[in-house]
């Protein structure tokens, strides 16, 4: 097995095991009733957008190997390191999902009884699920050898973040006035201590 295969191996990995995380938590989300949804066209965008850079043209890439144009040489260092970030992606993303419970939903909605989270990672920052794409999309660029593939990643990121995270933090000042006010004081959107 050459270090760009193993990989792109440990990338589908890390994929499936995103899924087997989420998935009991999108099963129990469905029975709490939601109160308020505020989907739009651009959060489903973004969703769209992220899905397509973290999920299909990576996939795409390992199993066709289109775009080959972008490949450059894999090193035991960078797939280490990939393999690191993306272990760090899925610990913080279960952790994440663990700390909102029942609360958690996909789009940005208010469910039945829904409460301020601010224990686990949402005690350090406020949007440790964004932070957890940001650390697979990178680690996503560690693990492919293939330059097109990890702008992909980040760019799929990076549109979910800025078209959903100001809508998301009006929703919960809304829904929660000063008690997130505090809580905004005291903790960053999603790189602890600085951002």
């Amino acid at each position: 097995m050459t270090l760009d295969t193993a990989g792109e191996a440990l990338w589908v990995v890390g994929v499936v095991a995103w899924y087997i995380i989420r998935y009991p938590f999108e099963r129990r989300a469905r029975r709490v009733r939601v109160v308020r949804n505020d989907r739009s066209l651009p959060d489903t965008v973004g969703l769209a957008l992220a899905l397509f850079g973290l999920a299909i043209f990576p996939a795409l890439y390992v199993f066709t190997g289109f775009p080959a144009a972008g490949d450059y040489p894999a090193g035991l260092s960078t797939i280490a390191l990939g393999t690191a970030f993306f272990s760090c992606a899925l610990w913080l993303f279960r952790s994440s999902h663990k700390a909102l419970g029942r609360n958690w939903s996909i789009s940005l909605e208010i469910r039945e009884k829904h409460k301020l989270v601010c224990i686990g990672p949402y005690a350090v920052v406020r949007h440790p699920m964004y932070t957890s794409f940001l650390l697979m999309a990178v680690g996503q660029a560690l693990l492919l050898s293939n330059w097109v593939v990890a702008l992909a990643g980040l760019a799929g990121f990076a549109f979910l973040f800025f078209l959903r995270i100001g809508k998301e933090e009006h929703i919960m000042l809304e829904s929660f006035g000063p008690q997130y006010r505090a809580y905004m004081e005291r903790t960053k959107r999603i790189i602890p201590y600085l951002y």
